[in-house]
């Protein structure tokens, strides 16, 4: 287990950096995830967090990058539901590293 710090705050985490309490996530905690990967969040990005959050509230499992990017697809439009977009915001990969920012278990599949 490790542990992140966040507006003075400490949150447990596992050994990949996923929250270990889903209900203690909040958007500086995704900030100071995004900072330690050296990524700067943007509009974009949390419109990808904030429906991944929906819809692990909705389906209780957070999606495969397969079925995040159909159903961000079918959601925000083509453009933003396909694997190009989704890489360039994600690189170390769109299901993975977004789900952590989100707060989210690593889905399913994921290596």
């Amino acid at each position: 287990m490790g542990s992140i710090e966040a507006n003075g705050k400490t949150y447990e985490t596992d050994e990949e950096g996923y929250l270990a309490d889903l209900n203690t996530w909040d958007k500086d905690v995704a900030a100071v995830m995004a900072n330690l990967d050296d990524c700067e969040l943007t509009e974009n990005h949390w419109e990808v967090i904030n429906f991944l959050r929906e819809y692990y509230e909705e389906y209780q499992i957070a999606p495969a990058v397969r079925v995040l990017t159909k159903a961000i697809g079918k959601k925000l439009g083509k453009d933003k539901g396909n694997s190009k977009y989704l890489y360039e915001l994600f690189p170390y990969g769109p299901a993975k590293q977004a789900c952590k920012y989100a707060g989210l278990p690593k889905p399913t599949g994921c290596v």
